[in-house]
């Protein structure tokens, strides 16, 4: 790991802006989408305008309280306490949760158009691309606010409104689908999404292509569980995919600026989905009391966590030497009002890469019993990020993996049954995944699905505890929704 350096600026990265609010106009008073044109202009709106990440992040073990009462803020503790946010501004989860619908609205939209206009096979990448941002908005939905799948109580778990239909009325009313219901209706739009969806686009980084597309549903199978689709789905990267991934040695030179620029840029290879959403995300990192330190950077990205016991490639910076922070995040500010200094800001987000992609391909391999090849598809991922590494002495193996990564007793409690080699290497991977994204929210992901127990501790305070199968992993419905009649989740 590199040495922290302290820096003081703050950055910026272009973004299209919002449409209109999910339900916002009458039916009569909506634009009619009634050209392929206008399909494909209305698609670029069926991806959430929000950021996910600050709520994501701040609810994992990877946030710990700075100690600064100076940098105390309400929605920053509520996150970090997993509570409901009482606020709906930007980047809170009411906000994020009224983008997603507004993206599925839009989606919902452009599917209907394309079927009025008869289905013409020419519609096809356009339907496919609605299908799967359909998927996306819904799935992200369901694993924030519903317990994590498991097939043993799908029926009777809450999921999410799963919304197929444009609305024909201005409020209308919605239940929510079971937890088996939302996986059925995620499985078909992804599969019929995945037969249509193209690489046809200018910039197909800013679309659902086919490899980003495929990312999603490698992510969405590992949490249901079928090991072999994950495996069919990444078939592209079985070889080491040398240039597919991030390539972080050629950031070190970089300064600062150019750093946080190129992250979610389409020029990286290993980028599949790129997002430029509206955002503050970029200034928590000095804001927040609540987020990573240089204490907790330490036990996640100090040389004593690397397999072989070698630095990482990562660059790791800081504001004031206590909260750090890894430049992934560019903030791009439109001003609505120059004269008055007021606007809008955006951030740029890779929603999907490469290198979760790799990575999904390894936790199945191991899943299926190919650990011979989930073992040298690891060793390859770890080694393109150890400063000085050696693949004649810089060996991986089975004991190795064990001794790092050794079995707790009800630790790791997925739905299905792991062995203890199994439950060793998926720890494995859980922790790599952790670094590799780490401040991007992912690691939320796997809290939930692996039920791992987690602790926050608070300075005078006593340590807040998110027990296994705690109510609270499931984010409480916003206000909004459930005063219009969705169900709240129990507490």
């Amino acid at each position: 790991m590199k040495k922290i350096k302290i820096i003081l600026a703050l950055l910026l990265l272009v973004s299209i802006s919002s449409c209109d609010e999910f339900l916002s106009e009458t039916p009569d008073n909506r634009t009619q989408i009634d050209t392929p044109e206008k399909i494909s202009e209305l698609l670029v709106y069926a991806y959430p305008d929000a950021c996910y990440m600050e709520f994501a992040e701040t609810m994992t073990d990877n946030v710990f309280d700075s100690g600064d009462p100076g940098l105390f803020r309400v929605m920053n503790s509520e996150n970090y306490n997993w509570e409901m946010n009482n606020s709906n501004d930007i980047d809170s989860q009411a906000y994020y949760w009224k983008a997603c619908y507004t993206a599925i609205a839009h989606a919902n939209k452009a599917l209907q158009a394309i079927e009025e206009l008869g289905s013409p096979a020419s519609l096809n990448p356009q339907k496919g691309e609605a299908l799967i941002a359909r998927a996306y908005a819904h799935f992200m939905l369901v694993s924030f606010w519903s317990k994590r799948y498991d097939p043993a109580t799908a029926d009777t778990d809450l999921g999410i409104p799963y919304v197929t239909e444009p609305e024909d009325v201005l409020i209308k009313k919605y239940k929510r689908n079971s937890m088996k219901e939302v996986f059925d209706y995620l499985e078909n739009d992804i599969e019929e999404g995945l037969k249509y969806v193209t690489n046809d686009y200018n910039q197909p980084q800013f679309h659902f292509n086919k490899e980003a597309a495929k990312a999603f549903a490698s992510r969405f199978y590992l949490i249901k569980g079928n090991w072999n689709r994950v495996i069919e789905l990444t078939d592209q990267l079985a070889a080491n995919p040398d240039g597919k991934l991030r390539d972080y040695p050629s950031y070190l030179n970089l300064d600062y600026d150019t750093q946080v620029k190129i992250y979610a840029e389409p020029t990286q290879e290993t980028n599949l989905l790129i997002a430029s959403a509206t955002s503050y995300y970029s200034r928590s990192f000095y804001q927040n009391r609540f987020q990573l330190t240089s204490t907790r950077m330490n036990e996640i990205l100090g040389s004593a966590t690397n397999i072989f016991n070698k630095l990482w490639i990562y660059q790791i910076l800081s504001y004031n030497g206590n909260t750090v922070f890894v430049p992934k995040f560019n903030e791009y500010y439109k001003y609505t009002n120059a004269n008055a200094g007021v606007g809008y800001a955006y951030v740029g987000m890779v929603l999907f890469s490469n290198d979760e992609f790799y990575l999904n391909r390894i936790e199945a391999l191991v899943m299926a019993n190919r650990i011979d090849e989930a073992r040298a598809a690891l060793q390859y991922f770890i080694g393109i990020r150890t400063e000085e590494y050696d693949p004649a002495t810089d060996i991986l193996t089975d004991e190795s993996i064990v001794a790092k990564y050794p079995v707790i007793q009800n630790e790791y409690t997925p739905f299905y049954a792991l062995t203890d080699l199994q439950t060793s290497y998926i720890k494995a991977i859980a922790e790599f995944r952790r670094r590799d994204f780490i401040q991007e929210g992912i690691r939320w992901f796997d809290i939930k699905r692996f039920n791992l127990e987690i602790e926050h501790e608070i300075y005078n305070e006593p340590t807040n505890i998110l027990t296994k199968d705690d109510n609270r992993r499931a984010l409480q419905i916003p206000l909004q929704a459930s005063l219009n009649g969705i169900e709240k989740n129990p507490r």
